[in-house]
């Protein structure tokens, strides 16, 4: 049977509306998507600051580990564009020498397993001379928690601005713990920057830290609590505003903090921050404020089963730590030009090795001992004198 003219017409009509179609939906296909939109802009929720300082003959690093968010850094490739100092598997290092001052361009890209860059920052690497501030005196506040309580990292802020020949440190504060005679400040364990901004006692500034309220509020002629900075700094520093303050704070106020609540508790920790900020620039807007970025935790969950409720875990601990970095850091970043900078205290400390640690079985039936990280916030003497490091290279570029 011959086909029918019809058909073929319809046939032959299909194939072209077929083929058109098909060359139309190639035409229409959605572009690829951005960095953006595919949410691959920053997925590790990378965090770097405007400048990581450094000076001749002291280590500086970033340890990767503690830029990013990743439950297993391992699993990325870490690669530091810097034409200054080693990539290392954990860390970028360098010490630089006297003759490599200035600034260089500094850039970190993190790769996954298919070589493809998922995630990468900027930053400045800014060697200063180690000669800086030599015939300079700076008074130098420092405000904090337990990790400034026990005064480690300032006495050796102090030890370093002695062998470097400058700045000369005057430090300024009520509190004393250790009884040292050169080193003062307002760093009290357990406190938070609520306490700070809020809690009024008359026994401010005396007696038991314990006991104390903010050395910063002082009743009014109406008993009324209010900041007076002025009249701090006449009890504690002749009257005048300290050169240079730094606040480090954060680990209380987050601490028991959740995914639901941490933008809600970071955002009334950094309103407190504030509060103090505004405080010293009421006062002198010359004062530099120094906004040291919190510290991340030990690197194993060991640390939080003691003496810490053993409920919560690094991940999340680690999660909160890194919402205040990202929150100081979109705040705090360009404001130079206003005497507040970041301090990069969290790019410096090595979580895996200096840490306390203890000793102790492996379980009740094997008695083998096996050495377990178990404090989750507070470093060993050795991540102390990072944090310090850390604090000395800034204090360098501010003795200009």
């Amino acid at each position: 049977m011959k086909p029918r003219p019809y058909l073929i017409l319809f046939f032959m009509l299909s194939l072209f509306a077929f083929s058109h179609v098909s060359s139309a939906d190639d035409n229409t296909k959605p572009a690829a998507k951005t960095e953006s939109e595919s949410g691959l802009k920053n997925p590790l929720r990378l965090v770097l600051p405007p400048i990581i300082y450094a000076v001749p003959g002291l280590e500086t690093n970033v340890y990767f580990d503690n830029v990013v968010l990743a439950i297993n850094p391992a699993n990325y490739v870490f690669d530091v564009h810097c034409n200054r100092g080693f990539l290392q598997n954990d860390r970028w290092t360098y010490t630089p020498e006297e003759k490599e001052i200035g600034d260089y361009a500094f850039e970190l890209k993190i790769l996954d397993q298919n070589n493809q860059v998922v995630s990468s920052q900027k930053s400045r690497l800014r060697v200063v001379p180690a000669a800086t501030g030599k015939d300079k005196t700076l008074s130098l506040l420092m405000i904090g928690d337990s990790l400034t309580h026990g005064s480690i990292y300032a006495r050796h802020v102090l030890e370093l601005s002695k062998k470097f020949e400058g700045p000369q440190l005057k430090f300024v504060g009520s509190h004393n713990p250790n009884n040292d005679p050169e080193v003062r400040h307002e760093g009290y364990s357990g406190w938070t920057a609520l306490r700070f901004a809020t809690l009024f006692k008359e026994t401010a500034r005396t007696g038991d830290h314990k006991e104390r309220g903010s050395p910063f509020l002082y009743a009014d002629e109406q008993g009324k609590p209010k900041f007076d900075f002025p009249r701090y700094c006449k009890e504690f520093n002749d009257g005048k505003a300290p050169d240079v303050v730094t606040i480090f704070l954060g680990p209380n106020d987050v601490y028991s903090a959740s995914d639901e609540t941490i933008e809600t508790i970071a955002g009334t920790m950094l309103k407190n921050v504030g509060a103090l900020v505004d405080m010293i620039q009421a006062y002198s807007k010359e004062t530099k404020i120094g906004l040291m970025l919190p510290v991340p935790p030990a690197a194993t969950q060991n640390a939080f089963g003691n003496p810490y409720d053993g409920s919560l875990t690094r991940w999340q601990y680690k999660r909160n730590q890194q919402y205040v970095v990202e929150l100081m850091s979109k705040i705090y970043k360009d404001k130079a030009d206003q005497n507040i900078f970041l301090v990069p205290t969290n790019l410096n400390l090595n979580c895996v090795h200096n840490y306390p640690t203890r000793k102790g079985p492996l379980n009740s039936r094997n008695p083998q001992e096996v050495v377990r990280q178990n404090n989750a916030v507070h470093p060993d003497l050795n991540g102390y004198q990072q944090i310090g490091d850390s604090v000395f290279f800034w204090l360098k570029e501010m003795s200009k």
